[in-house]
């Protein structure tokens, strides 16, 4: 650990001689647990069950960080319910559909009241009883609508909180950092400025009418239930970039990370040298550990995905609601589960049904490859000393097709896994579901892209109608392959014995490109 870093955390770290026995505690002592990684588990998961403690503990057993003591970053939100929470909502999406994405859509709708602030994992209860009695203060008097008056500028869109309820919410925000400091010895800077709840910020001028059009559908005074809600995040990954992983991926080198759908990743893009081109270097948020993955396994999210929801108290006129736990089933994010992702083959279905009654170019991506599955040292796994192929795994094709210069030059220009097979295949069937006429197939010359063209024929029962044409002009030289050496592709020969069906007829239209006589030049100049 960095000596700045062992400074900020011994500022708010205490030994816990002597401390009481907080209920939720005592389970994890039983298991074996040590006090200090039992308590830095119940703040990481909202102090919510035993049960998600206890995974949290055995999913972070190789954590290198597990018994530094890092705090967790608070932060007490007011946010919106109900309808209204809808009508944002909708504003979200339709203002990131059409002015693309802003700041604004970093984070959920809310009303700051406190910055985030660090709190030992020994007092997080003590966070919990502050929001209770500051709650309990302002119940009586907090407004049953909380009118909103809409302000925009050239960079700047949201609903300003009118005065006299403003006020109101921020003697709430004071009174609940006094308690925290009382009870928690944190110190929390409650909002005293102008109270506001962000529609978009920093986006580009000729997006301000089209965006404040969109916010005039938000019916700005509609009563509602506003509920503080009490979050907190890992204090060490702030500024750092945020991705979801959206497929499984098992590390084929000691110095990779195990990826799962739906674990969020923290990567640091100031700290990628040692990442080579499609890869980079991450932390991963269910296990703590830090390792290469293949970034086109991810997707960016925002930070606040990966927020815990600890406490929420809600205001209401209508009856005493006293500080309570999350009503939601414990382990959500953001307060919300995430929907499970649609299938690749409905949504491939769907578009391509919207796209049946008109002409239309489809561009298709090729199926799963093996280098992105077994990673970088994927032709060493298959390949015999002597230079022939061999299947270590389901998941490798069968055979390989013959090449003139043997098995190595298939590894920059890799082929389809069994599962990239089997996509192209569905993408295939899918087409042929919504009756679209394909009437002509031009490929990129590389293997993957030539296979994923011939199994979609093959669906669509066009194999030997439509021949494929092989066009260099659409060959992919960014993620992959960039600064690497120009990959020697399968000439027409080769895959036309490898039983493909290419044209051998067809000629480019961009044989002046240098790129493109540098790959002809690669394949022996024969296409």
């Amino acid at each position: 650990m960095a000596a700045g870093e062992t400074q900020l955390y011994a500022k708010v770290f205490n030994k816990l001689r002597g401390r009481s026995v907080p209920s939720l505690l005592e389970p994890l002592l039983g298991m074996g647990f040590p006090a200090h990684t039992a308590l830095k588990a119940l703040a990481a998961t909202g102090r919510k069950t035993v049960e998600e403690a206890s995974d949290w503990l055995h999913s972070h057993c190789n954590d290198p960080s597990l018994d530094d003591p890092i705090p967790q970053e608070y932060a007490l939100f007011l946010c919106p319910t109900g309808s209204l929470l809808e009508k944002l909502q909708e504003f979200w999406r339709e203002s990131k559909r059409q002015c693309a994405k802003n700041r604004a859509h970093e984070v959920f709708p809310h009303i700051t009241l406190c910055d985030f602030f660090t709190c030992e994992d020994q007092k997080v209860e003590c966070l919990y009883e502050a929001l209770k009695r500051a709650g309990d203060r302002v119940l009586g008097t907090f407004p049953a609508a909380v009118p909103l008056v809409l302000h925009s500028s050239i960079s700047y869109l949201g609903f300003f909180v009118s005065d006299g309820p403003a006020d109101i919410i921020r003697e709430f925000a004071v009174m609940f950092a006094s308690e925290a400091s009382s009870l928690a010895d944190c110190t929390v800077k409650p909002c005293t400025k102008q109270l506001h709840l962000t529609l978009a910020h920093k986006f580009y001028p000729h997006h301000q009418r089209t965006l404040e059009q969109l916010a005039r559908a938000i019916p700005p005074g509609h009563s509602c239930q506003w509920t503080a809600a009490l979050y907190s995040r890992d204090m060490r990954f702030v500024h750092y970039q945020t991705l979801r992983v959206l497929y499984q991926y098992n590390p084929q080198n000691v110095d990779e990370l195990m990826l799962s759908p739906g674990d969020h990743i923290f990567v640091d893009p100031t700290q990628q040298e040692e990442a080579s081109e499609g890869w980079v270097i991450g932390t991963s948020q269910r296990t703590g550990c830090r390792g290469f993955l293949p970034e086109n396994y991810t997707e960016r999210v925002s930070e606040c995905d990966t927020w815990v929801k600890h406490r929420t108290y809600t205001f209401s006129l209508a009856a005493d609601l006293s500080s309570r736990k999350d009503g939601e089933a414990s382990g959500r994010r953001n307060g919300e589960p995430h929907p499970p992702p649609t299938s690749w083959s409905v949504c491939s279905l769907q578009s391509l049904q919207a796209t049946a009654a008109r002409k239309s170019i489809l561009v298709v991506r090729h199926g799963e490859r093996l280098d992105q599955i077994f990673g970088k040292s994927w032709l060493q796994q298959c390949s015999t000393l002597d230079g022939r192929y061999y299947r270590p795994d389901l998941n490798f094709p069968r055979s390989l097709p013959r090449r003139s210069c043997g098995i190595k030059d298939f590894e920059n220009d890799p082929p389809l896994s069994s599962c990239g097979i089997f996509q192209s295949r569905m993408a295939g069937e899918a087409l042929l579901d919504s009756g679209i006429s394909v009437t002509c197939v031009f490929t990129s010359p590389a293997l993957r892209c030539v296979q994923t063209a011939k199994h979609i024929l093959e669906e669509l029962k066009l194999e030997k109608k439509i021949k494929i044409r092989v066009e260099p002009g659409i060959f992919e030289w960014t993620k992959w392959e960039a600064g690497k050496n120009t990959p020697t592709l399968m000439t027409l020969e080769e895959l036309k014995e490898a039983n493909f069906n290419v044209s051998m007829d067809y000629r480019s239209l961009l044989w002046g490109c240098a790129s493109v006589k540098k790959i002809k030049r690669k394949a022996n100049g024969s296409w």
